[in-house]
C-alpha cells in the first residue's frame, strides 16, 4: 500500500467561511493527495436568538442558506476537481450540535443530497445510500457545549474521529495543544482516551478546520491514509477500514502492525502479540509512546531509540524556513535550494494559509484571501525551486512562516546553497549538524531565512518491536504517539485485540 495525505474538514466562502472554492481546491492540490471541502449546513439545537447571540445566530443561518442555495454548483465543482491518480475529492458538509457535538459528513458520492436532520446520527442514517460517514471533530469540548457525546457514538457511522485541528488536540486533557478557542477548554470526559476507555472503536484523523480556503495548512492538522492507489474508491476503502492516522503538520510516515494486522484492525490473538513500528520523520525523533488501553505501555525517548540504521549517516533532512518580519498583507518569496556534492532525494512543503478559524464581526469577504501562490515550481536531482507568501507572526508562539523539508543524500562535505529574494546563503552539512544558520533581508524588523539544523537519517528513521502476552480486558487497544523535537506529532490509530 501507498501513503496518501489529505484534509477532510476545512471551510471556505461557500458558507460563512472565506475565500473562493476554486482557490481552496488549488491550495489542496499543492500539497495534498485528497480533500473534502466542507460547507456549514445546519445546527438543529442552535441557541435562541437574543441581543447577545444575534451575531452568532445570524452568521450561521446566513451561511446555511448560502450553501443550500448553491449546493448544486458546489457539488459540481468538487466533482470536476476529482482526477483519479492525480487528486481526489470527496463531497461533504457539516452539522453542528450542542448535544451530540459537531460532525462533518463525508461521502464518495457526487450525488450526495443536502438534507436536514435533528442529529448527526440521524443525518448519517439518512445518507447511508450515498456511503456517507459522520466524523466527530473538536471532540474535547465540554459535554453539551458542542463536545462529542460518547454515549451516542456509533462506530458503523463514524469509523474515524478527528483528533487534531486548529482547535487543538482532543487526545487527552494532558496532551499537547490544549483548546484556547472562544468555544472553551478541553474536558477529559470528551477526549479520545475517554472514548477508548469506554470501549469505543474508531481510527484517528487530523484535519485543519481552516475557515479561509486553505486545506492542509501546515501545523493545523492532516490525515494520512494507507491505500492501494490514489483514487476515490481506494482511499475511501482505506478510510472505512480505519487505515488512517493524524499528524499536526509534518508528513511523518508511520507503519504500525500487530501480528501483521495494520492500524485500524480488530483481531483475535490467543498468544504473543508482536507489535512493530516503522517511522520516517521530518525532524529529530524526541519521544515515542505506545499506549495500551489509553495508558502508557512502552516509552522510548531520544537517544534511547533503537534504530537499525545506527552508524554513519548518508541521508539528512534539512528544513529551510522563510518568514518573520512585519508584513500583515503578505510578503512574497521566490526561492531556490541547490545541493552540491550530493543529491536531493525528496522535498515536502510546509505551506500555511492565513489563519482563520471562525468569522468575526466586521470581517470582510475576500475571495482571494488565501490565493498565495504557495507551490513547488521545479525539482531536480540537485535543486528545488518554490514560491510562497508569509505574514507577520501573530504572536511569539504562533508562526505564519513557510518552509520546505529537503531530504539530501551526501556526507558532511555536502553543501546547501539557498537563494531567496536576492539573499544568498551557503553552508555545509557539517556546519548544519552543529546548528542552524539564519540571515535577514533588511537591517531591522526584517523578513528572514532560516536553515535549520541538519537531521541525520539515524535520528529521523526508526524501527521498533515489542512483544506482549498480557491480556488486560476483553478487547485491548494499542495506539502510538510520536513526538518530534520541533513539537510536531503523529497519533497512530489503534489496533484492537480480542483475546
Amino acid at each position: 500500500m501507498k501513503l496518501f495525505w489529505g484534509d477532510l474538514h476545512n471551510h471556505c466562502g461557500i458558507t460563512y467561511g472565506f475565500g473562493a472554492l476554486e482557490n481552496a481546491l488549488e491550495a489542496a492540490r499543492g500539497q495534498l493527495d485528497f480533500c473534502a471541502i466542507i460547507g456549514h449546513a445546519m445546527w438543529p439545537d442552535i441557541p435562541e436568538r437574543t441581543e447577545e447571540t444575534a451575531f452568532l445566530v445570524d452568521f450561521h443561518k446566513e451561511g446555511f442558506a448560502k450553501l443550500q442555495a448553491d449546493w448544486e454548483a458546489v457539488r459540481a465543482k468538487v466533482r470536476e476537481a476529482n482526477i483519479p491518480h492525480e487528486f481526489v475529492t470527496f463531497q461533504g458538509y457539516e452539522i453542528h450540535s450542542s448535544e451530540f457535538g459537531d460532525h462533518h459528513i463525508v461521502s464518495p458520492s457526487d450525488e450526495l443530497p443536502l438534507v436536514y436532520a435533528a442529529s448527526p446520527q440521524e443525518l448519517a442514517e439518512k445518507l447511508a445510500a450515498y456511503g456517507a460517514i459522520a466524523v466527530p471533530h473538536h471532540i474535547g469540548y465540554t459535554p453539551g457545549y458542542r463536545g462529542t457525546n460518547w454515549d451516542a457514538f456509533r462506530s458503523d457511522l463514524s469509523p474515524i474521529v478527528e483528533v487534531f485541528s486548529k482547535h487543538g488536540s482532543g487526545m487527552s486533557d494532558g496532551s499537547a495543544y490544549p483548546y484556547y478557542h472562544t468555544m472553551g477548554p478541553r474536558d477529559s470526559r470528551n477526549t479520545v482516551f475517554a472514548g477508548l476507555r469506554q470501549g469505543k472503536k474508531f481510527s484517528f484523523a487530523g484535519s485543519t478546520d481552516h475557515h479561509a480556503g486553505y486545506p492542509g495548512s501546515y501545523g493545523d492538522g492532516r490525515v494520512a491514509v494507507w491505500a492501494e492507489e490514489k483514487t476515490r474508491e481506494s482511499i475511501w476503502e482505506a478510510i472505512k477500514a480505519g487505515r488512517t492516522y493524524a499528524v499536526t503538520g509534518d508528513k511523518i510516515e508511520c507503519r504500525f502492525t500487530l501480528n501483521g494486522a495494520f492500524m485500524g484492525s480488530e483481531v483475535e490473538v490467543a498468544g504473543v502479540r508482536k507489535l512493530v513500528l516503522d517511522s520516517v520523520c521530518a525532524d529529530y525523533i524526541d519521544k515515542i509512546t505506545v499506549f495500551k488501553n489509553a495508558k502508557p505501555w512502552q516509552v522510548v525517548a531520544g537517544d534511547n531509540i533503537s534504530s537499525a540504521l545506527r552508524g554513519v549517516a548518508r541521508k539528512y533532512k534539512i528544513r529551510v524556513e522563510l518568514g518573520w518580519g512585519e508584513s500583515k498583507q503578505g510578503y512574497r518569496w521566490k526561492a531556490e535550494a541547490g545541493v552540491r556534492n550530493g543529491r536531493l532525494l525528496g522535498a515536502d512543503s510546509c505551506f500555511r494559509g492565513q489563519s482563520v478559524l471562525a468569522p468575526e464581526p466586521g470581517m470582510r469577504q475576500n475571495p482571494d484571501i488565501n490565493k498565495l501562490d504557495n507551490r513547488i515550481v521545479e525539482r531536480t536531482e540537485h535543486s528545488l525551486a518554490w514560491t510562497c507568501t508569509t505574514f507577520q507572526n501573530p504572536s511569539t508562539l504562533h508562526p505564519a512562516t513557510a518552509a520546505v523539508v529537503l531530504e539530501v543524500e551526501g556526507d558532511e562535505a555536502t553543501t546547501l546553497v539557498v537563494e531567496a529574494n536576492g539573499i544568498r546563503m551557503e553552508t555545509s552539512v557539517a556546519e548544519l549538524l552543529e546548528g542552524s544558520r539564519s540571515t535577514h533581508v533588511k537591517p531591522y524588523s526584517s523578513e528572514a531565512i532560516l536553515i535549520h539544523r541538519a537531521v541525520p537519517e539515524t535520528a529521523y528513521r526508526v524501527h521498533l518491536e515489542w512483544n506482549d502476552t498480557e491480556r488486560e480486558q476483553d478487547t485491548d487497544a494499542y495506539h502510538v504517539e510520536i513526538r518530534q523535537a520541533n513539537h510536531q506529532f503523529a497519533w497512530i490509530s489503534p489496533i484492537f485485540v480480542r483475546s
